[in-house]
């Protein structure tokens, strides 16, 4: 399913993809309101009604009230959707950029912004020595793209565009948004799991509450089965909610590499860019909830696919040298780059080469140089 034959096959193929994956968040939330009718009415049955009964009492319940749990879906959302740019920024401990500070960055991206007639998105900067960047903002005019001092002292003018057009192709495929849609999404799952699951003082013995040996469950079979059902249910559709919000995480990365392609005509820029934030993105004291957001994450993608929210950055480059044309070369982080660090700051930069290699620089990919 959704297979790719080429750069724009790529992203379309991926466009798609997410278009499949969000949409199981609909099922999963109704999924989630029909064991909620299931649990009231098997905690309103009377003694000895069958599990069937209780069944269809409850398809009913949603026939006629699926509406409810959309509306405090859509109060969830609101809130949510009102306070996450501050929680971001908050988290991230980012400070703006200015254009005085750092005339190269906003050159490169100013001239990304001219080429598609797209707004430039304000630039922010996070002072640590590793290699990440990601975009935030969720409407016009908040649009962020923050990058670490790392990323703007180690790479190159050609890489620093190729990872400022992966920003930038986030924020024209409005990921942000999907991304706070898939938080949120999750977020009500694992509350509601939450409330049913451990806090909820269930009848017929279920609940933790109660005896072991309690005689409510005598006659009550039907009853018991449904809740049991529920409680399945909301466990299920749970953790099938964060599979599928890291697989989206997963699919948008892809895209945004492959947007960075369309936009500079560099793949060999991306990859070098990706293989040397690769051993040194992670970024230290980074809350976890946060580490999806940025390009790369290296403790958010174990070696079990299902359960990281980044694709590795093999896979990101053969995607690249496949669809892309481009090639895997190695780099490394010395040479000129390392007149670039502050003395004061030498102790922090211990992971970077010392025996004067200088980067390789790769050729040009078939669309030529940026």
């Amino acid at each position: 399913m959704f297979k790719a034959y080429g750069l724009y096959s790529h992203i379309r193929a991926n466009r798609l993809r997410s278009a499949f994956l969000l949409a199981g968040f609909v099922v999963l939330l109704l999924a989630l309101m029909f064991s909620f009718a299931l649990i009231i009415e098997a905690m309103n049955a009377q003694p000895g009604a069958p599990f069937d009964y209780i069944f269809a009492l409850a398809v009913d319940d949603l026939k006629r009230g699926w509406w409810i749990g959309v509306i405090a879906a859509g109060v969830w959302f609101a809130i949510a959707y009102l306070f996450h740019q501050k929680m971001i920024d908050f988290a991230t401990g980012a400070a703006n950029l200015s254009r005085a500070e750092s005339p190269r960055i906003y050159n490169l991206l100013e001239n990304l912004c001219i080429s598609r007639g797209v707004p430039i998105p304000a630039l922010q900067i996070i002072e640590s020595d590793a290699l990440n960047a990601y975009a935030s903002g969720l409407r016009e005019g908040q649009y962020k793209i923050t990058v670490t001092r790392g990323l703007t002292r180690y790479l190159t003018d050609a890489e620093l565009e190729a990872v400022l057009a992966h920003e930038l192709t986030h924020i024209r495929n409005r990921d942000a948004q999907l991304l706070v849609i898939a938080v949120i999404f999750a977020g009500i799952f694992a509350f509601v799991a939450d409330l049913t699951i451990r806090r909820w003082d269930f009848p017929f013995g279920f609940s933790p509450h109660r005896p072991e040996g309690s005689n409510d469950r005598k006659g009550n079979g039907g009853a018991a089965l449904a809740i049991l059902v529920a409680l399945f249910i909301i466990a299920l559709s749970w953790g099938a909610s964060v599979l599928i919000r890291f697989a989206l995480s997963r699919s948008r990365e892809f895209l945004a590499d492959a947007g960075s392609v369309e936009l500079t005509k560099n793949p060999d820029a991306m990859i070098s860019a990706l293989r040397k934030i690769e051993a040194h993105g992670a970024i230290p004291n980074m809350p976890s909830r946060m580490q999806y957001f940025f390009i790369e994450s290296p403790a958010l993608h174990p070696e079990s696919g299902w359960l990281a929210t980044h694709p590795s950055v093999d896979a990101r480059v053969a995607a690249l040298v496949k669809f892309g044309g481009g090639q895997d070369i190695p780099v490394a982080l010395a040479g000129e780059e390392l007149a670039a660090i502050d003395a004061s700051r030498a102790d922090e930069t211990s992971f970077l080469p010392k025996d004067g290699r200088t980067p390789l620089s790769p050729p040009p990919g078939p669309w030529g140089s940026a």
